[in-house]
This record gives structure tokens, sequence and C-alpha cells, in this order.
């Protein structure tokens, strides 16, 4: 199967990781934690743990970011890499 999926930032970044102290930190942190949550390991662990509700929330908070901030055609290319738009 062909890799379309990178998580490199989180491996390759020796910035500070920490929030509130400037705008590319604070990106940065987010993409950090991000890619930290996830790694696949992690899934596995934590989502059998999660309530419902948690998942739901979850769920909801990604797809709520993505309608708002991409265009269908983003949508299509950047987040699902489906190569339709």
């Amino acid at each position: 199967m062909k890799e379309v999926h990178t998580h490199t930032f989180v491996d390759t970044y020796d910035g500070l990781v920490g929030f509130g102290a400037d705008r590319p930190t604070d990106e940065a942190t987010v993409q950090v934690y991000l890619q930290k949550f996830s790694d696949d390991a992690f899934m596995k662990a934590l989502l059998p743990r999660l309530e419902d509700g948690e998942l739901e929330e979850v769920f909801d908070l990604i797809n709520r970011l993505l309608v708002r901030h991409l265009k269908e055609s983003e949508y299509h290319r950047i987040f699902l890499k489906d190569g339709t738009h």
C-alpha cells in the first residue's frame, strides 16, 4: 500500500513545546500534540477508553474545523488525499 500521510514535523521539531509564548510556538506546539495524538499506538490505547460523548466531541471538533477553514477542493486534496478535486 502506498503511504500518503506524513507526520515528520514531530520527529524533526526541536523548538519549544509550550502554549502561550507566541503564535509560531503555539502553532508548532499544536502540530506536535496532534501528531503525537494521532500516532497509531497511542490511538490504539486511547480510543477504547474514550466515552461515547468524548469520541463524538473529538469528531465534531475536527469536522467543524475542516468545514470552517477548508474549501471543498482543499478538503479532498489535502485532508482526504483522494485525488477527486
